[in-house]
């Protein structure tokens, strides 16, 4: 096993991009400093994996959906997260960006887990609106399965709905169903 070297001043960019890879923890960066977690279990891989397809699949092409893509929620002090979904134009994401600015990330979307579920209500949700992210959609696997969407309204997220079953929400000019019982099962959407 291998042991990562503890910085031990606050990280800049630099530093973050320096550090080296890891597949067995969730590593991020707030106000400089560095946060790591376990991976997340396989329901909500699985989860944020068929969601960030149907997510796509759905957009029109001036937008692409992709997960876990670091996104730079503040520089200083650097805030670095990785959703699990996230919506961006496409121009950009066909450059393949290393990593997205939160100022081109059109939606977030976070799925709930034992480990995050305060961190994503409460820490994210107050970052990804000081960063201007227009649309921030939480997902909790605890059945019922449910989604909550914001929406930023003069710098604040407002409750734009609540679903559990089939959601039917607009994105970018786009109608987008989900069902969200699907994100739990062994099957996708089938009619």
């Amino acid at each position: 096993m291998s042991v990562m070297e503890w910085p031990h001043d606050l990280l800049s960019l630099d530093d973050w991009i320096n550090l080296p890879e890891t597949s067995e923890y969730q590593v991020e960066v707030v106000e400089g400093v560095l946060v790591v977690a376990p991976r997340p279990m396989s329901f909500h891989q699985s989860a944020v994996t068929r969601l960030g397809y149907l997510i796509n699949e759905q957009l029109a092409d001036e937008y692409w959906a992709l997960s876990e893509v670091e996104v730079v929620v503040s520089e200083a002090p650097l805030t670095v997260r990785s959703p699990d979904v996230v919506a961006a134009p496409s121009s950009l994401v066909e450059t393949n960006p290393a990593r997205l600015d939160a100022g081109d990330v059109r939606l977030v979307v976070e799925v709930l887990s034992e480990g995050t579920r305060r961190t994503d209500q409460v820490t994210k949700f107050s970052e990804y609106a000081e960063a201007g992210i227009e649309h921030y959609w939480i997902v909790d696997l605890d059945a019922p399965v449910s989604m909550i969407t914001y929406r930023l309204i003069e710098g604040e997220y407002e409750n734009f709905g609540e679903f559990s079953g089939v959601a039917q929400l607009q994105f970018a000019g786009s109608s987008l169903t989900i069902d969200l019982n699907a994100l739990t099962t062994r099957r996708a959407q089938r009619p």
